[in-house]
């Protein structure tokens, strides 16, 4: 039986707002891995925006990628909330390693098996699966941040047994590293933003280029890239889901992604949770831990409740988003359920990281420093996979949908 199975059929109420055993042994074994593997490169990938080549193949050959793919496709044949659990434990110890997991994982891989044929699936899958080869997703294009489907300008044209692709995409996720990239562009111009379709592209391809590495704030050792096609040649087999079917895949897959972003928050917030509590008890003033101090105390406890509330909502998303039909998503309870985690986990991450570094003082400003390494990822999180404001339209629209139609 599936989690959303068992968390549906109510034979364990209790995992409707809790991990079940096995579920808190998949997030205890990307702790554990994660802490070991992923740690010891956090601090470098931060200082030099360094990339280690062998990472993903150790992730790999350890079996943590493929959550929700089927196992005869190389994955784990899992669900959603296991990769979300996956992802909690990764942000723990390495949030840009983890930040690269999930545009691989779920954008690329999970895109690939849940809206790819047959033949897309067996010559792509098995090597992500295994963290031999890199994915991506293009989406955003230099100008067009939320607006990404309507403002959309790389094209695509069919030339006998080719798809010409020209255009450029921007703060693509892997981009510098990838070898697959699932790559979206307008195939009937006429049609806006549902004559788009989406294409495997591989970093071979004439015509394809990285055309620069991106520097951020945060997240610096998760690459980064602006992308360009100058009569980019793919194949017409690849070609993912049909010609002008691109808006239901990116839709769907944006509820799955926001859906996976807030357990990157979840994992963050309790890192910083536990490196606080651990400064509070150590650190000294006035002769005292200052963690006696009751303003220190008020903070940590603050902290405390929006890592609880973060979590059970984020839990809760994850079981929800799991079931999600191929092609479903983008509209109803579920759109608003994904935004609101999301835009929620990364307000209460903002606010947990602020306190972590109030409470860190002088050592938590400095760039060096654990504490300000989480500190500039937070931004990302309000900004990556539709901002906090996009996320706030699409809960009112929802709600407002009945007054709309009766308006």
């Amino acid at each position: 039986m599936t989690t959303s199975q068992a968390r549906l059929s109510g034979d364990n109420r209790a995992s409707m707002f809790a991990l079940d055993e096995q579920q808190q042994a998949i997030l205890d074994q990307a702790d554990r891995f994660a802490r070991k593997e992923l740690y010891p490169l956090s601090e470098r990938m931060d200082r030099e925006e360094w990339w280690p080549d062998d990472a993903f193949r150790t992730i790999g050959d350890n079996g943590f990628f493929g959550a929700t793919i089927p196992e005869e496709h190389g994955g784990a044949g899992m669900d959603l909330v296991a990769a979300g659990l996956v992802l909690q434990g990764f942000a723990r110890w390495n949030h840009a390693m983890a930040l690269s997991w999930v545009a691989h994982d779920n954008l690329c891989a999970n895109n690939i098996y849940r809206n790819g044929n047959e033949l897309q699936r067996r010559k792509y899958l098995p090597d992500l699966c295994k963290g031999r080869t890199i994915g991506a997703l293009g989406l955003t294009e230099p100008g067009a941040g939320s607006d990404a489907l309507g403002s959309m300008r790389t094209t695509a044209r069919r030339d006998g047994d080719h798809y010409v692709l020209n255009g450029g995409k921007i703060f693509i996720t892997n981009g510098p590293v990838a070898d697959v990239i699932l790559v979206y562009a307008k195939t009937d111009r006429a049609k806006g933003a549902h004559g788009i379709s989406a294409f495997i592209v591989e970093k071979g391809f004439p015509g394809f280029k990285v055309a620069q590495k991106l520097t951020k704030m945060g997240y610096r050792g998760s690459q980064t890239a602006e992308l360009v096609f100058e009569d980019c040649r793919v194949p017409v087999e690849n070609l993912v889901g049909g010609e002008n079917r691109g808006v239901s895949i990116v839709m769907s897959g944006l509820d799955l992604e926001r859906a996976m972003v807030a357990p990157l928050c979840l994992g963050v917030s309790e890192r910083a949770l536990q490196l606080s509590i651990d400064y509070a008890q150590t650190r000294q003033q006035f002769g005292k831990p200052i963690g006696s101090f009751q303003m220190v105390q008020s903070m940590l406890a603050e902290m405390y409740v929006q890592v609880e509330t973060m979590r059970t909502f984020t839990y809760r998303t994850l079981a929800e988003a799991a079931p999600l039909e191929i092609g479903g998503g983008g509209r109803g309870d579920i759109h608003m359920l994904t935004a609101a985690s999301v835009m929620y986990a990364a307000e209460a991450c903002h606010a947990v990281l602020d306190r972590a570094v109030q409470i860190h003082g002088g050592s938590g400003y400095i760039w060096e420093s654990e504490i300000n390494r989480l500190f500039r990822s937070i931004k990302l999180l309000e900004i990556g996979a539709g901002t906090t404001e996009v996320r706030k339209m699409i809960i009112a629209g929802e709600l407002l949908k009945d007054v709309a139609s009766h308006g």
